[in-house]
C-alpha cells in the first residue's frame, strides 16, 4: 500500500536550517507529483511546495519563497525540504502529500519547531 514517512524535524533557533525527508513507497513514485504541506496549531493545512515528476518545475508559497527548496530523487523515492532561514512562523508539523487516482495520500507528519 502507499505509504509516506516524513523524518528530519526538531527544534531549531531562529535562523537555522533542516531538511526534511519523505521516504515513499507502494506506488511509482517518479511518476506523480509530490508536495510538502505543514499545519500549524489552529490553522488550516497550507501547501508549502510542490515538485514536478521530473523534478524541474517546483512551486512554492510566498511565505518560503527564497528560504525553501524542494527536490526528489526518484532512484531512492525521496523527495527532500530544505529549509533555511527559519523563522518562528514556520513553526508547524510538516506533511508530505501526494494524490493518486484521486486519492489523497499523506504521510504522519514531522514536528518543526522554530524557537531560541
Amino acid at each position: 500500500q502507499v505509504q509516506l514517512a516524513e523524518s528530519g524535524g526538531g527544534l531549531v533557533q531562529p535562523g537555522g536550517s533542516l531538511r526534511l525527508t519523505c521516504a515513499a513507497s507502494g506506488f511509482t513514485f517518479s511518476t506523480y507529483i509530490m508536495m510538502w504541506y505543514r499545519q500549524a496549531p489552529g490553522k488550516e493545512h497550507e501547501l508549502v511546495a510542490a515538485i514536478s515528476t521530473g523534478g524541474t518545475t517546483t512551486d512554492y508559497a510566498d511565505s518560503v519563497k527564497g528560504r525553501f527548496t524542494i527536490s526528489r530523487d526518484n532512484a531512492k523515492n525521496t523527495v527532500y525540504l530544505q529549509m533555511n532561514s527559519l523563522k518562528p512562523e514556520d513553526t508547524a508539523v510538516y506533511y508530505c502529500k501526494t494524490v493518486i487516482r484521486g486519492s489523497n495520500y499523506w504521510g504522519q507528519g514531522t514536528q518543526v519547531t522554530v524557537s531560541s
